[in-house]
Protein backbone atom coordinates (compact mmCIF):
# COMPACT_ATOMS: atom_id res chain seq x y z
CA UNK A 1 0.00 0.00 0.00
CA UNK A 2 1.23 3.48 -0.86
CA UNK A 3 1.23 6.62 1.22
CA UNK A 4 -0.34 9.83 -0.01
CA UNK A 5 1.66 12.35 -2.04
CA UNK A 6 1.14 14.74 0.87
CA UNK A 7 2.79 12.31 3.27
CA UNK A 8 5.63 11.52 0.92
CA UNK A 9 6.52 15.10 0.10
CA UNK A 10 5.99 16.88 3.42
CA UNK A 11 9.40 18.30 4.39
CA UNK A 12 11.16 17.02 7.49
CA UNK A 13 11.70 19.49 10.30
CA UNK A 14 15.11 21.14 10.05
CA UNK A 15 15.01 21.44 13.82
CA UNK A 16 14.23 17.82 14.68
CA UNK A 17 15.49 15.67 11.80
CA UNK A 18 18.88 15.08 13.44
CA UNK A 19 17.40 13.87 16.73
CA UNK A 20 18.14 10.17 16.02
CA UNK A 21 21.83 11.02 15.59
CA UNK A 22 21.81 12.98 18.85
CA UNK A 23 20.17 10.04 20.62
CA UNK A 24 22.89 7.71 19.35
CA UNK A 25 25.59 10.16 20.49
CA UNK A 26 24.10 10.18 23.98
CA UNK A 27 24.00 6.38 24.02
CA UNK A 28 27.73 6.48 23.29
CA UNK A 29 28.14 8.50 26.48
CA UNK A 30 28.48 11.97 24.95
CA UNK A 31 27.11 15.12 26.53
CA UNK A 32 25.29 17.03 23.78
CA UNK A 33 24.85 20.80 24.00
CA UNK A 34 21.51 21.53 22.35
CA UNK A 35 21.51 24.84 20.50
CA UNK A 36 19.45 23.35 17.68
CA UNK A 37 15.98 24.05 19.07
CA UNK A 38 14.28 27.01 20.72
CA UNK A 39 13.57 25.25 24.00
CA UNK A 40 14.30 27.80 26.75
CA UNK A 41 16.18 26.55 29.78
CA UNK A 42 14.74 29.31 31.96
CA UNK A 43 12.33 28.09 34.66
CA UNK A 44 8.63 28.10 33.92
CA UNK A 45 6.93 30.61 36.26
CA UNK A 46 5.85 29.05 39.55
CA UNK A 47 2.28 30.29 39.06
CA UNK A 48 1.91 27.87 36.16
CA UNK A 49 3.53 24.94 37.93
CA UNK A 50 1.64 25.49 41.18
CA UNK A 51 -1.71 25.68 39.39
CA UNK A 52 -1.04 22.42 37.54
CA UNK A 53 0.03 20.67 40.75
CA UNK A 54 -3.05 21.81 42.65
CA UNK A 55 -5.76 21.64 39.97
CA UNK A 56 -8.87 20.99 42.05
CA UNK A 57 -11.35 19.37 39.64
CA UNK A 58 -12.03 15.65 39.90
CA UNK A 59 -12.72 15.33 36.15
CA UNK A 60 -10.76 16.80 33.26
CA UNK A 61 -13.52 17.96 30.93
CA UNK A 62 -13.35 19.24 27.38
CA UNK A 63 -12.86 22.96 27.04
CA UNK A 64 -14.90 24.98 24.52
CA UNK A 65 -13.37 24.74 21.05
CA UNK A 66 -12.77 28.49 21.00
CA UNK A 67 -11.03 28.33 24.37
CA UNK A 68 -11.87 28.60 28.06
CA UNK A 69 -13.61 31.92 28.71
CA UNK A 70 -10.99 32.78 31.34
CA UNK A 71 -8.18 32.19 28.83
CA UNK A 72 -9.83 34.08 26.00
CA UNK A 73 -10.37 36.99 28.39
CA UNK A 74 -6.74 36.81 29.52
CA UNK A 75 -5.51 37.01 25.92
CA UNK A 76 -7.74 40.06 25.41
CA UNK A 77 -6.16 41.69 28.49
CA UNK A 78 -2.72 40.78 27.15
CA UNK A 79 -3.41 42.58 23.88
CA UNK A 80 -5.03 45.55 25.59
CA UNK A 81 -1.93 45.98 27.75
CA UNK A 82 0.14 45.99 24.55
CA UNK A 83 -2.07 48.60 22.91
CA UNK A 84 -3.75 46.23 20.44
CA UNK A 85 -7.50 46.36 19.94
CA UNK A 86 -8.39 42.66 19.98
CA UNK A 87 -11.42 41.86 22.14
CA UNK A 88 -12.68 38.47 23.28
CA UNK A 89 -14.76 37.84 20.15
CA UNK A 90 -11.61 38.37 18.05
CA UNK A 91 -9.65 35.55 19.70
CA UNK A 92 -9.52 31.75 19.46
CA UNK A 93 -7.28 29.80 21.83
CA UNK A 94 -5.07 27.32 19.99
CA UNK A 95 -2.76 24.43 20.82
CA UNK A 96 0.35 26.58 20.64
CA UNK A 97 1.34 29.02 17.95
CA UNK A 98 1.77 26.24 15.40
CA UNK A 99 -1.93 25.41 15.39
CA UNK A 100 -2.75 29.10 15.05
CA UNK A 101 -0.52 29.20 11.99
CA UNK A 102 -2.33 26.18 10.55
CA UNK A 103 -5.70 27.84 11.06
CA UNK A 104 -4.43 31.03 9.42
CA UNK A 105 -3.03 29.22 6.38
CA UNK A 106 -6.15 27.08 5.97
CA UNK A 107 -8.44 30.12 6.29
CA UNK A 108 -6.87 32.29 3.59
CA UNK A 109 -5.52 29.91 0.94
CA UNK A 110 -6.84 27.05 -1.18
CA UNK A 111 -4.71 24.33 -2.77
CA UNK A 112 -2.49 25.96 -5.38
CA UNK A 113 -2.71 29.42 -3.82
CA UNK A 114 0.40 31.25 -2.66
CA UNK A 115 1.63 32.78 0.57
CA UNK A 116 4.71 35.00 0.38
CA UNK A 117 7.41 34.22 2.91
CA UNK A 118 10.90 35.58 3.44
CA UNK A 119 13.61 32.94 3.58
CA UNK A 120 15.16 31.73 5.79
CA UNK A 121 11.87 31.08 7.62
CA UNK A 122 10.45 28.99 10.45
CA UNK A 123 10.44 25.43 9.16
CA UNK A 124 6.85 24.69 10.24
CA UNK A 125 5.56 27.15 7.63
CA UNK A 126 6.69 24.74 4.93
CA UNK A 127 5.20 21.71 6.68
CA UNK A 128 1.82 23.41 7.22
CA UNK A 129 1.75 24.65 3.62
CA UNK A 130 2.53 21.17 2.32
CA UNK A 131 -0.31 19.70 4.39
CA UNK A 132 -2.76 22.00 2.60
CA UNK A 133 -1.12 22.01 -0.86
CA UNK A 134 -0.41 25.72 -0.49
CA UNK A 135 2.61 27.12 -2.31
CA UNK A 136 5.09 29.18 -0.34
CA UNK A 137 6.62 31.82 -2.60
CA UNK A 138 9.97 32.49 -1.00
CA UNK A 139 11.81 35.80 -1.27
CA UNK A 140 15.44 35.47 -0.23
CA UNK A 141 17.09 37.61 2.45
CA UNK A 142 20.84 37.39 3.04
CA UNK A 143 23.26 37.11 5.93
CA UNK A 144 25.39 40.01 4.70
CA UNK A 145 22.35 42.29 4.94
CA UNK A 146 21.33 41.06 8.38
CA UNK A 147 18.45 39.19 6.70
CA UNK A 148 16.51 42.44 6.27
CA UNK A 149 13.83 42.70 3.59
CA UNK A 150 14.61 43.54 -0.03
CA UNK A 151 13.19 46.58 -1.82
CA UNK A 152 9.47 47.18 -2.35
CA UNK A 153 9.67 46.44 -6.09
CA UNK A 154 11.34 43.07 -5.54
CA UNK A 155 8.59 41.97 -3.16
CA UNK A 156 5.82 43.37 -5.35
CA UNK A 157 7.18 41.48 -8.35
CA UNK A 158 6.59 38.22 -6.46
CA UNK A 159 2.87 38.94 -6.02
CA UNK A 160 0.62 37.09 -8.48
CA UNK A 161 -3.09 36.44 -8.93
CA UNK A 162 -2.69 33.40 -6.70
CA UNK A 163 -1.06 35.30 -3.83
CA UNK A 164 -3.34 35.44 -0.79
CA UNK A 165 -1.11 36.52 2.09
CA UNK A 166 2.29 37.62 3.34
CA UNK A 167 3.64 36.07 6.53
CA UNK A 168 6.20 37.77 8.74
CA UNK A 169 7.67 36.81 12.11
CA UNK A 170 8.98 39.90 13.93
CA UNK A 171 11.47 39.55 15.57
CA UNK A 172 12.33 36.69 13.33
CA UNK A 173 12.82 33.00 13.84
CA UNK A 174 15.31 31.74 12.63
CA UNK A 175 17.42 34.88 12.04
CA UNK A 176 16.77 37.09 15.09
CA UNK A 177 16.22 40.03 12.73
CA UNK A 178 14.15 42.91 14.07
CA UNK A 179 12.37 44.53 11.14
CA UNK A 180 12.49 48.31 11.02
CA UNK A 181 9.53 50.67 10.90
CA UNK A 182 10.26 51.21 7.20
CA UNK A 183 10.09 47.47 6.54
CA UNK A 184 6.84 47.05 8.47
CA UNK A 185 5.24 49.95 6.59
CA UNK A 186 6.45 48.48 3.32
CA UNK A 187 4.60 45.21 4.02
CA UNK A 188 1.48 47.11 5.12
CA UNK A 189 1.49 49.19 1.93
CA UNK A 190 1.83 46.09 -0.24
CA UNK A 191 -0.98 44.28 1.59
CA UNK A 192 -3.34 47.23 1.28
CA UNK A 193 -2.48 47.86 -2.38
CA UNK A 194 -2.91 44.23 -3.45
CA UNK A 195 -5.66 43.24 -0.99
CA UNK A 196 -3.57 40.60 0.78
CA UNK A 197 -3.79 39.19 4.27
CA UNK A 198 -0.87 39.68 6.62
CA UNK A 199 -0.17 36.77 8.96
CA UNK A 200 1.82 38.29 11.82
CA UNK A 201 3.64 35.56 13.77
CA UNK A 202 4.36 37.13 17.17
CA UNK A 203 5.68 34.67 19.80
CA UNK A 204 8.92 36.65 20.30
CA UNK A 205 7.53 40.17 20.20
CA UNK A 206 8.70 41.21 23.69
CA UNK A 207 12.18 39.74 23.22
CA UNK A 208 13.81 42.79 21.64
CA UNK A 209 17.32 44.00 22.50
CA UNK A 210 19.43 47.14 22.74
CA UNK A 211 16.56 49.34 23.91
CA UNK A 212 14.85 49.01 20.53
CA UNK A 213 11.14 48.60 19.90
CA UNK A 214 9.08 47.23 17.05
CA UNK A 215 6.11 48.61 15.17
CA UNK A 216 3.23 46.10 15.42
CA UNK A 217 0.96 45.50 12.46
CA UNK A 218 -2.04 45.90 14.78
CA UNK A 219 -1.26 49.63 15.05
CA UNK A 220 -2.49 50.19 11.46
CA UNK A 221 -6.27 50.61 11.63
CA UNK A 222 -6.79 50.31 7.87
CA UNK A 223 -5.02 46.96 7.93
CA UNK A 224 -7.07 45.31 10.70
CA UNK A 225 -9.61 43.55 8.41
CA UNK A 226 -6.65 41.93 6.62
CA UNK A 227 -4.57 41.11 9.70
CA UNK A 228 -4.24 37.71 11.38
CA UNK A 229 -2.06 37.49 14.48
CA UNK A 230 -0.69 34.14 15.65
CA UNK A 231 0.82 33.95 19.11
CA UNK A 232 1.93 31.65 21.93
CA UNK A 233 2.86 31.60 25.60
CA UNK A 234 5.78 29.27 24.85
CA UNK A 235 8.77 31.58 24.55
CA UNK A 236 7.89 34.66 26.59
CA UNK A 237 6.85 32.51 29.58
CA UNK A 238 9.24 29.57 29.07
CA UNK A 239 6.23 27.30 28.75
CA UNK A 240 6.68 25.42 25.47
CA UNK A 241 5.09 22.26 26.85
CA UNK A 242 1.89 24.02 27.84
CA UNK A 243 0.83 24.26 24.17
CA UNK A 244 -1.33 27.35 24.55
CA UNK A 245 -1.47 29.95 21.82
CA UNK A 246 -4.05 32.04 20.05
CA UNK A 247 -5.24 33.37 16.74
CA UNK A 248 -6.50 36.95 16.81
CA UNK A 249 -8.24 38.88 14.05
CA UNK A 250 -10.82 41.63 13.66
CA UNK A 251 -12.02 39.81 10.55
CA UNK A 252 -15.14 37.88 11.59
CA UNK A 253 -14.89 35.51 8.63
CA UNK A 254 -11.39 34.50 9.69
CA UNK A 255 -12.57 33.85 13.25
CA UNK A 256 -15.58 31.88 12.00
CA UNK A 257 -13.44 29.73 9.72
CA UNK A 258 -10.83 29.15 12.42
CA UNK A 259 -13.52 28.07 14.85
CA UNK A 260 -14.56 25.32 12.42
CA UNK A 261 -10.99 24.03 12.35
CA UNK A 262 -10.85 24.30 16.15
CA UNK A 263 -14.02 22.25 16.48
CA UNK A 264 -12.41 19.45 14.48
CA UNK A 265 -9.76 19.01 17.19
CA UNK A 266 -12.36 19.56 19.97
CA UNK A 267 -10.33 21.57 22.49
CA UNK A 268 -7.02 22.76 23.87
CA UNK A 269 -5.92 21.18 27.17
CA UNK A 270 -8.12 22.54 29.98
CA UNK A 271 -5.52 22.71 32.74
CA UNK A 272 -2.88 24.32 30.55
CA UNK A 273 -5.29 27.03 29.45
CA UNK A 274 -6.23 27.98 32.99
CA UNK A 275 -2.64 27.79 34.24
CA UNK A 276 -1.43 30.58 31.93
CA UNK A 277 -4.23 33.05 32.74
CA UNK A 278 -2.37 35.05 35.44
CA UNK A 279 0.72 35.35 33.26
CA UNK A 280 -1.19 36.68 30.27
CA UNK A 281 -2.87 39.28 32.45
CA UNK A 282 0.46 40.49 33.87
CA UNK A 283 2.94 39.63 31.13
CA UNK A 284 5.14 42.70 31.60
CA UNK A 285 6.35 41.53 35.02
CA UNK A 286 7.84 38.41 33.44
CA UNK A 287 9.26 39.46 30.08
CA UNK A 288 11.70 42.10 31.34
CA UNK A 289 14.06 39.58 32.92
CA UNK A 290 13.62 37.20 30.00
CA UNK A 291 14.70 39.95 27.61
CA UNK A 292 17.70 40.89 29.76
CA UNK A 293 18.85 37.27 30.00
CA UNK A 294 18.71 36.64 26.27
CA UNK A 295 20.46 39.89 25.41
CA UNK A 296 23.35 38.91 27.66
CA UNK A 297 23.47 35.46 26.08
CA UNK A 298 23.40 36.96 22.60
CA UNK A 299 26.39 39.13 23.46
CA UNK A 300 28.28 36.11 24.79
CA UNK A 301 27.58 33.96 21.73
CA UNK A 302 28.58 36.73 19.32
CA UNK A 303 31.81 37.43 21.18
CA UNK A 304 32.74 33.74 21.05
CA UNK A 305 31.75 33.26 17.40
CA UNK A 306 33.85 36.23 16.35
CA UNK A 307 36.91 34.35 17.62
CA UNK A 308 36.41 31.68 14.95
CA UNK A 309 38.17 32.34 11.62
CA UNK A 310 35.84 32.48 8.63
CA UNK A 311 32.61 33.07 10.55
CA UNK A 312 30.35 35.86 9.29
CA UNK A 313 27.28 37.19 11.10
CA UNK A 314 25.15 40.23 11.83
CA UNK A 315 24.20 40.60 15.52
CA UNK A 316 20.50 39.80 15.92
CA UNK A 317 18.27 42.33 17.66
CA UNK A 318 15.51 40.04 18.90
CA UNK A 319 14.20 36.54 19.66
CA UNK A 320 16.98 34.15 20.73
CA UNK A 321 18.37 32.90 17.44
CA UNK A 322 21.10 33.78 15.01
CA UNK A 323 22.30 32.38 11.71
CA UNK A 324 26.05 32.67 11.19
CA UNK A 325 27.83 31.73 7.99
CA UNK A 326 30.58 29.17 8.60
CA UNK A 327 33.62 28.11 6.54
CA UNK A 328 31.84 24.95 5.33
CA UNK A 329 30.10 23.83 2.13
CA UNK A 330 27.34 21.58 3.47
CA UNK A 331 25.68 22.44 6.78
CA UNK A 332 23.66 19.21 6.80
CA UNK A 333 26.79 17.08 6.60
CA UNK A 334 28.54 19.26 9.16
CA UNK A 335 25.65 19.04 11.64
CA UNK A 336 25.64 15.26 11.25
CA UNK A 337 29.44 15.17 11.61
CA UNK A 338 29.11 16.92 14.97
CA UNK A 339 26.93 14.10 16.26
CA UNK A 340 28.54 11.10 14.58
CA UNK A 341 32.27 11.75 14.29
CA UNK A 342 33.25 14.59 16.58
CA UNK A 343 33.74 14.82 20.32
CA UNK A 344 35.99 16.66 22.73
CA UNK A 345 36.25 15.36 26.28
CA UNK A 346 33.09 13.29 25.68
CA UNK A 347 31.11 16.35 24.59
CA UNK A 348 29.67 17.70 21.34
CA UNK A 349 27.15 20.28 20.15
CA UNK A 350 23.95 19.97 18.13
CA UNK A 351 23.01 22.73 15.67
CA UNK A 352 20.28 23.18 13.07
CA UNK A 353 21.53 23.25 9.46
CA UNK A 354 20.10 26.33 7.78
CA UNK A 355 19.17 24.51 4.57
CA UNK A 356 15.91 23.48 6.22
CA UNK A 357 14.92 27.12 6.70
CA UNK A 358 15.08 27.87 2.98
CA UNK A 359 12.78 26.85 0.16
CA UNK A 360 15.25 27.71 -2.58
CA UNK A 361 17.47 24.70 -3.25
CA UNK A 362 21.14 25.22 -2.52
CA UNK A 363 20.74 28.05 -0.02
CA UNK A 364 21.83 27.74 3.60
CA UNK A 365 24.64 25.27 2.89
CA UNK A 366 27.18 27.49 4.64
CA UNK A 367 24.85 28.51 7.48
CA UNK A 368 23.55 27.07 10.74
CA UNK A 369 20.99 28.30 13.23
CA UNK A 370 22.02 28.67 16.85
CA UNK A 371 19.42 29.03 19.60
CA UNK A 372 21.07 30.64 22.62
CA UNK A 373 18.84 28.91 25.14
CA UNK A 374 21.60 27.68 27.45
CA UNK A 375 23.35 29.56 30.25
CA UNK A 376 26.41 31.57 29.29
CA UNK A 377 28.95 29.05 30.57
CA UNK A 378 27.36 26.33 28.45
CA UNK A 379 27.13 28.64 25.44
CA UNK A 380 30.85 29.41 25.67
CA UNK A 381 31.58 25.69 25.72
CA UNK A 382 29.14 25.02 22.85
CA UNK A 383 30.89 27.58 20.63
CA UNK A 384 34.28 26.22 21.68
CA UNK A 385 33.15 22.79 20.53
CA UNK A 386 31.94 24.31 17.27
CA UNK A 387 35.36 25.87 16.72
CA UNK A 388 37.20 22.62 17.46
CA UNK A 389 34.84 20.71 15.18
CA UNK A 390 35.40 23.15 12.30
CA UNK A 391 39.15 22.68 12.57
CA UNK A 392 38.76 18.91 12.44
CA UNK A 393 36.09 18.99 9.72
CA UNK A 394 38.14 21.22 7.42
CA UNK A 395 41.47 19.50 8.08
Amino acid sequence: MNLSERALHAPASAIRKLVPFADKAKKRGLNVYHVNIGQPDLPTPEKIMNFIRSYPASTLEYAPSSGMSETVSAWAVFYKNKGASFSEEDIIVTAGGSEALSFAFFSVADPGDEIIVFEPFYTSYAIIAAMADINLKAITTRVENGFHLPDYKIIEKAISKKTKAIILCNPNNPTGTLYTEREVRLIVDLALKHNLYIISDEPYQEIVFDGLSLLPFSSFKKLLPQLIVTDSVSKRFNSCGARVGCLASKNKQIISASLKFAQARLSVATVDQLAVVPLLKNHSQYVGQVRKTYQSRRDTVIAELKKIPGVSLTPPQGAFYLIPELPINDSDKFAQFLLEKFQDKKETVMVAPATGFYKTAGLGKKEIRIAYVLNEKKLVRAVELLNLALKQYNH
